[in-house]
């Protein structure tokens, strides 16, 4: 059983992911940065520390980590047109996290991005939507760079429907919607595949089961809503 530590523990994707996990073989620990969310969390299964994602050095995210053995990287700046927000946690966040396992002794890493982020970008593309691709972007680029055992999910458009099961997961997977509650369970899934290092995947909803999905992407097939 290994202790799986999730920076953004509050976040709606992490709050599904503890959940998964509870149900596997994986102990969730939640990182937050505020004391209120504790009681939510701990009801919910995840052993609770804190960590502000911004203020906190490696050295902090380190000390968050000890006694894990796989980060998941599942924070973000919030939809709240903050631009600064957008490097200070989905970029400087990731890295500090990049760090802080290094320094805490965990190869394991894995991130949630977004669908299209290498993509150019249109001229008139909002400052705000901007600085969010650009994080993400970066953030994906250190992460290939950084030596770990790391994998990259990269979610089309975010939903709150209920979990379906079925997903198109693969580079080639194109844009579409997703549930949560399905990245939760592609994320927990991957932990446990080891063909899944050193890949990067988009996900969205298809008709291939998760776990045949993770399997057959860590074997280099694509899994796409068009195979039978």
């Amino acid at each position: 059983m290994t202790r799986v530590a999730i920076v953004g523990g509050h976040g709606q994707v992490a709050r599904q992911l503890i959940h998964v996990l509870r149900c596997s073989e994986h102990d969730p620990v939640a990182l937050v940065r505020n004391e209120a969310y504790r009681a939510e969390l701990e009801e919910r299964g995840a052993e609770v520390r804190l960590l502000d994602i911004e203020r906190g050095g490696t050295g902090a995210f380190a000390a968050a980590f000890e006694g894990c053995g796989a980060v998941v990287f599942a924070a973000g700046g919030g939809p709240d047109g903050n631009v600064e927000r957008k490097r200070t946690v989905d970029l400087e966040g990731a890295l500090k996290s990049i760090e802080g396992a290094r320094k805490a002794g965990i190869d394991r890493f894995v991130q949630v991005s977004a669908i299209g982020v290498d993509d150019p970008l249109p001229a008139d593309t909002g400052d705000v939507w901007r600085a969010y691709v650009e994080a993400k972007r970066d953030a994906d680029a250190a992460l290939r760079a950084s030596g770990l055992a790391w994998t990259i999910i990269r979610p089309g458009r975010l939903t709150d429907d209920a979990a379906t099961g079925t997903v198109s997961l693969g580079p080639d997977a194109t844009h579409g919607d997703v549930p949560r509650a399905d990245v939760a369970a592609v994320l927990a899934a991957v932990l446990d595949e080891p063909g899944t290092v050193g890949k990067q995947w988009n996900l969205v909803t298809g008709d291939v089961p998760v776990e045949r999905a993770v399997r057959g992407a860590g074997d280099g097939h694509s899994s796409s809503a068009s195979e039978e």
